[in-house]
């Protein structure tokens, strides 16, 4: 029996690869930044065992009817919202992500995110390289302390987690809501859960880092940022499509909230003309959460490791079905 034959959705770095074309028929889109084309992902599919996704793939009803031979679809990302789940478990399709491996490094963005916001870090660099530094003055690009503020992350997963321990050296008092409660954070961290409306009351810096589902799908609409602090900043490095993108640029242009730090859109990539880039409060990223070598090296390898895995019997390292 031949070895599985796997595609990979986007190229990756062959010293990445090549300890696993022993065990595995790898092929590549030999694109790093292009996403594959549909019509060509359809045709790979159709001859793959196994795939390696990344978020800008729709694995849907009408990809997986092609698949007559496909086992297991391995998603390069923490979040699977581009995968049809109930389509994957009707055609006997395994789905793996990449948990816990990038949790550190996208907290790291993600309060990298908070602090250049909050401390007006883009808008500085701007001002001083366009030659606008002529002279000192007491409010000069003030901006907005972190020490001692509070912090309200809706999401207190792994991640949230996780930005939580970083609050805590900055001294700040740590609100949280998710779906359930997280006993560890509240008992090492001491974080406090209070309901969704309480938090956006409360919280200096409100941190997105909620799954899209359903329930989240713009959570984040006029009416949340209406109840969110005037001098409040928004941070999300979740998904885009938690937020209304109109409302969170109408709050900012009306002064209910003070700022707002994006990691990710609705419908990306976006074009320079996207309205949120035209104001100056709000500090935007290509959705890089996790986008440091190590991370993305580890994300890689945990892919292939759980696709070697399942052809081998052995149980799945981070299976999502």
């Amino acid at each position: 029996m031949g070895k599985p034959k796997v595609y990979i959705t986007r190229a990756l770095p062959e010293e990445v690869v090549e300890p696993y074309r022993n065990e595995l028929d790898i092929e590549m889109w030999p694109e790093a930044e292009e996403a594959v084309d549909r019509e060509l992902l359809i045709e790979k599919v159709r001859q793959s065992d196994g795939l390696v996704t990344m978020l800008s793939e729709s694995i849907d009803e009408a990809l997986l009817k092609e698949a007559e031979s496909l086992k297991i679809v391995a998603n390069l990302a923490v979040g699977y919202d581009n995968i049809d789940l109930k389509s994957t478990q009707e055609h006997g399709v395994a789905v793996t992500n990449t948990p816990d491996v990038l949790s550190d490094t996208t907290a790291d963005l993600t309060f990298s995110l908070l602090t250049a916001t909050a401390r007006r870090i883009v808008e500085a660099d701007t001002y001083i390289k366009e030659g606008k530094w002529q002279h000192w003055s007491p409010l000069l690009l003030a901006g907005h302390d972190i020490h001692h503020k509070t912090i309200g992350i809706v999401g207190m997963g792994r991640i949230g987690e996780t930005v939580a321990k970083r609050a805590t050296g900055f001294e700040m008092d740590i609100l949280y809501h998710n779906r359930s409660r997280n006993r560890k954070a509240e008992e090492e961290l001491g974080a406090v859960y209070v309901d969704f409306d309480d938090l956006l009351r409360r919280s200096d810096f409100v941190v997105c880092l909620t799954p899209l589902t359903e329930e989240t799908h713009r959570l984040f609409d006029k009416q949340a940022f209406a109840m969110m602090k005037d001098d409040a900043i928004f941070i999300n490095a979740s998904r885009g499509a938690v937020v209304d993108e109109k409302a969170l640029e109408h709050a900012i242009k009306e002064g209910e909230i003070a700022a707002a730090g994006l990691d990710v859109f609705e419908n990306e990539p976006i074009s320079k003309d996207h309205p949120l880039l035209q104001l100056p409060q709000v500090v935007c990223l290509p959705h890089i959460g996790s986008a440091s070598k190590e991370t993305r090296y580890a994300m890689m390898r945990l892919c292939l490791d759980n696709i070697c895995r399942h052809f081998r019997g052995e149980t799945l390292i981070s299976p999502v079905q």
